[in-house]
């Protein structure tokens, strides 16, 4: 019996599993302290990561030296040694001597650690992409290390099309769905959390989130035992008469029941 063709994605290989890699306070080793190293090195301090660098004095660049004078990173003032790797969780490796990068990279894979060799996509366990950040808004674009330069001016141009507080909209979803948690904790509200925050994102456009205030949030709060979601004219309305966005509540959730 002859299947019908399922309707599921097609598969296209070639391609990387592009994941946010939690490294908060990890240790990650960057062996060279050049522009490249300073891309490197910032990305990683964004993440909160520990940053050690190793590379002699003389070869930082101003921004590298600039991060090490203000105790950014650690700095071991000299060239690599196999025993920088010691307790490492990522190696990132940015320095002009081919035979040296693929020396460190060999002896990662020896100790299975994640490494990026800068300019040789073979020796990479991972790439660094093209990052466009706003706030907790971070939008990567990879070409898998054949196309850096393509994949900076496809951010650029991703990011012109985003609305200029796409961030701050993003910032007040994440404060409401802390409180939300805090007033309906247990595990049998999920799909009803999940739920209403879908129509609350649907509900708004991203100026409108923007305006949203905290007594916004918490008077938009209300409205979830029923599952409703009001308009920013309800919210705006609530700042002057709590009592004009009444939904009838039973005291669920620690609300007062209105008059």
């Amino acid at each position: 019996m002859a299947q019908t063709p399922a309707k599921f994605p097609e598969v296209q290989g070639g391609g990387s599993l592009i994941i946010a890699w939690q490294i908060k306070g990890k240790k990650v080793l960057v062996v060279g302290g050049g522009e490249v190293a300073a891309g490197r090195i910032l990305h990683c301090l964004n993440a909160d990561a520990n940053v050690t660098v190793v590379s002699p004095a003389a070869r930082l660049n101003p921004e590298v030296a600039y991060r090490v004078a203000q105790k950014q990173v650690t700095h071991v003032d000299r060239n690599f040694e196999p025993s920088d790797l010691d307790g490492a969780d990522m190696v990132l490796v940015a320095i002009d001597d081919p035979a040296a990068s693929t020396a460190i990279w060999k002896l990662c894979k020896e100790r299975r650690i994640p490494a990026n060799i800068a300019d040789v996509p073979p020796e990479c366990d991972f790439y660094f992409g093209s990052v466009h950040r706003d706030g907790p808004l971070q939008i990567m674009v990879s070409t898998n290390g054949k196309g850096p330069r393509l994949a900076s001016t496809i951010r650029k141009f991703i990011a012109e099309c985003l609305p200029s507080n796409a961030g701050r909209a993003i910032e007040t979803v994440g404060e409401l769905r802390v409180r939300l948690r805090q007033i309906a904790p247990s595990p049998e509200e999920g799909s009803k959390r999940m739920a209403w925050m879908t129509k609350v994102s649907d509900a708004y456009a991203w100026d409108e989130m923007c305006e949203l205030t905290e007594e916004d949030i918490g008077n938009l709060l209300r409205f979830y035992p029923d599952g409703n979601v009001p308009s920013l004219e309800t919210l705006k309305a609530m700042r002057v008469n709590p009592e004009f966005g009444d939904v009838g509540f039973d005291g669920s959730f620690g609300f007062s029941v209105g008059a």
